[in-house]
């Protein structure tokens, strides 16, 4: 198994995060792992995204022009990434705030409500891990109490009394998805 992910979305919004949960996920569950950020100078507010790679074997490069997963957080990231999605991957967007859905026909495509799923547990912070749910029940790379695990090592400890929280957030994001594979 190797799993190829562009995650996507504007500075703030937890894109780095994500990637680096499912890293430390994938280390703490012995797979191989690379992790490779980008965003602009801006940071919050900026755009940014990360290159995550899962794999039970050896990762020849952190770089890719084609992946497994896209994981779009705003208009202009899946707007830029959608076409690098190879045909029969799969495009999980936040589709509160993304007005123009993708267009793709040769890929499954999971719209996923986060950020008013966020607003109603009263945190907007959490939207990344209602995706990160989301996507894990979608495609299980690693577990979700593996990326519960990984997530008290990515979070800074003066955060760690929000843990109760993302994990709910991790928790609502499984069952959106739960829901729409039901609907489908």
């Amino acid at each position: 198994m190797t799993e190829e992910i562009i995650i996507a979305g504007f500075g703030g919004q937890g894109v780095l995060s994500l990637g680096q949960i499912l890293c430390y996920g994938g280390v703490i569950e012995g797979k191989e792992v690379s992790w490779m950020p980008s965003y602009g100078p801006e940071m919050r507010g900026g755009t940014a995204n990360c290159i995550t790679i899962i794999s039970d074997s050896k990762i020849s490069s952190p770089i890719i022009s084609k992946c497994d997963t896209l994981i779009a957080l705003n208009q202009p990231s899946l707007d830029k990434f959608q076409s690098a999605v190879k045909p029969n991957g799969l495009i999980i967007y936040e589709s509160s705030t993304i007005l123009n859905p993708p267009t793709r026909v040769d890929v499954e495509i999971l719209p996923i409500e986060a950020a008013n799923e966020a607003a109603k547990l009263k945190n907007t912070r959490v939207m990344n891990m209602i995706i990160l749910g989301a996507y894990l029940k979608k495609k299980p790379v690693i577990s979700i109490e593996t990326a519960f695990e990984a997530l008290k090592k990515v979070l800074p400890e003066r955060y760690h009394h929000l843990l109760p929280l993302n994990k709910e957030a991790l928790m609502k994001g499984c069952e959106l998805a739960e829901k729409l594979h039901v609907n489908s």
